[in-house]
């Protein structure tokens, strides 16, 4: 079962998400996240630490969770 991740503006970018759920500390650590994990934004490999994420969009981290963004307006 997808955690939901509520957001209310139109979209977060992947490296935001990861400073939310308490993955990384600062954006600046983003990249070497994506680089170092495997992370797939509806089930497509990700390295963008910009890729937007919008309403609906599911996002599995290998060995951690996965989650469904939900635009709570």
């Amino acid at each position: 079962m997808d955690k939901e991740l509520k957001i209310d503006t139109e979209y977060i970018t992947l490296g935001q998400f990861l400073k939310m759920i308490d993955l990384i500390q600062s954006g600046g650590m983003a990249k070497r996240f994506l680089e170092e994990n495997e992370v797939f934004v509806n089930g497509q490999l990700e390295l963008r630490r910009g890729r937007k994420l919008r309403n609906g969009d599911q996002v599995e981290i290998k060995g951690v969770d996965s989650f469904i963004i939900i635009h709570d307006a």
